[in-house]
């Protein structure tokens, strides 16, 4: 199994990026590898089991379930079901922490997935560098 970790703090209070990033299909309004985003069957984007189906600025198409969501926690969880990418089992956590010596927000998107070991290098960039970091680089951007 392979995985991906990614953190970086975000000066911005923690109720203000998880305002912006709790939202399950608002990525597009500010990561910018999404093109548009919708949430399947006319259910809310905080509700468990909800499915958002995507397509990314390059034109690769995906679809993920949101496997749990806590507001208390600053997190949420979520499995690949459609993918470009060579990968299964994929499942992701973002979580929000906050960094109390300053008004600041502690920032980690994590996964784990199963890849075939030519192609892992390139899929651990992928998430890792263009998803995760270029999305709390992305927020940062849009916060600070």
């Amino acid at each position: 199994m392979a995985s991906v970790y990614v953190s970086d703090i975000v000066n911005a209070p923690a109720d203000k990026v998880w305002a912006l990033a709790r939202d399950y299909n608002g990525h597009g309004e500010w990561h910018p590898r999404i093109a548009e985003s919708s949430i399947e069957d006319d259910l809310s984007a905080d509700q468990v089991g909800c499915v958002r189906n995507f397509t990314l600025s390059d034109g690769g198409h995906l679809r993920e379930r949101l496997l749990s969501f806590s507001d208390l926690d600053r997190a949420f969880t979520y499995t690949i079901l459609v993918s470009p990418m060579p990968i299964t089992d994929y499942v992701a956590t973002f979580r929000c922490t906050p960094v109390t010596e300053r008004d600041a927000t502690f920032v980690e998107w994590w996964a784990t997935f199963e890849v075939d070991e030519k192609d892992e290098a390139d899929i651990r960039h992928a998430v890792g560098r263009e998803t995760f970091a270029a999305g709390i680089r992305a927020l940062a951007d849009r916060l600070e």
